[in-house]
């Protein structure tokens, strides 16, 4: 009974590090996107007291798990390469859900520094003509460690 325990152990382990080098490999979000700005937390958090709208762009059981007060659950989906150069051609974004008028002001957001999605959706509302985009890459982790309000 003692040698199972400890294959299974071993296995659960090296399974762990494989995780750890897969994640070790993902590419991170930049530091920086022309064309919009970058928040911190807490000027992410003015924001919302001002009552900008901000979209949180994970898929819709994270948004239903928790996420900041007032945002509207605008799921990025995923498919193209975690690159700077992605193909937003292969991915799904409703940007018919955003505000008609590209002059105010929105927020990104979505999983923080791994998180491509809000990456990719503001990059998207630039190109799409938007010109006050705001881009919270710390996103709902951050958010969430500043012990700042949820809502669900």
């Amino acid at each position: 009974m003692g040698t199972k325990w400890f294959f299974v152990a071993v296995t659960v382990a090296f399974l762990g590090l494989l995780s750890l080098q897969a994640y070790a490999k993902a590419p991170l979000v930049p530091q920086e996107l022309s064309g919009a700005t970058v928040l911190s937390v807490e000027e992410c958090k003015k924001l919302l007291e001002a009552k900008v709208k901000v979209f949180d762009v994970r898929n819709e059981l994270e948004y239903e798990d928790g996420h900041l007060p007032g945002a509207v659950s605008l799921p990025y989906k995923e498919k193209s390469a975690k690159s700077v150069n992605f193909d937003m051609a292969v991915d799904h974004f409703n940007l018919t859900r955003l505000p008609a008028d590209k002059d105010i002001p929105i927020v990104f957001y979505c999983n923080g520094e791994s998180c491509w999605k809000s990456y990719k959706a503001s990059v998207t509302a630039i190109q799409a003509g938007y010109k006050k985009v705001f881009w919270f890459k710390g996103g709902f982790p951050e958010w969430v460690s500043k012990g700042f309000p949820v809502e669900k």
